[in-house]
């Protein structure tokens, strides 16, 4: 499997804010940090299943644990241009615990929903592994010989 490094046009803003929250909630000392947040998130959408409609990065985090996706299907259909609810759908499943609330968001919020789905597809197969710099040639300077060095600090 190779993990996704373009993000299709569609998702980059909303997935550079998904990526930027699941980030900063990673936390190696305290690594429960996330989990915990995700939860309470997911408690918060329960209880009121519109709550994120327009913020599909929440949306998505509160979701993350309640919803599988089958990604290595997914990945088999053309992402590059956004797909319709219909061509997703099929590859997600949802908790028990979460049936009620994800299917009133699916009739009240669908592009809410395949938007947050995509978004949490593309993150699990995403590799943020930062790409190698290109070596620049440089000449070094003579901080000796330079008009700003003081030498009465």
């Amino acid at each position: 499997m190779q993990a996704e490094k373009n993000i299709p046009d569609y998702l980059t803003d909303d997935f550079s804010m998904y990526l930027e929250n699941v980030t900063s909630l990673t936390d190696p000392e305290n690594p429960e940090l996330l989990s915990i947040y995700l939860t309470n998130l997911f408690e918060q959408l329960k209880a009121t299943p519109l709550l994120f409609t327009g913020m599909v990065d929440q949306l998505a985090m509160a979701i993350t644990t309640k919803i599988r996706i089958d990604s290595k299907n997914l990945a088999q259909i053309d992402l590059s241009s956004e797909p319709l609810w219909e061509d997703v759908k099929p590859f997600v499943g949802v908790h028990a615990d979460a049936r009620a609330c994800v299917t009133q968001i699916m009739k009240e919020a669908q592009q809410d929903l395949k938007v947050a789905v995509l978004l949490i597809h593309f993150y699990n197969r995403y590799d943020a592994t930062p790409l190698k710099a290109e070596e620049v040639d440089v000449e070094q300077i003579d901080d000796y010989n330079s008009d700003d060095y003081d030498e009465n600090y």
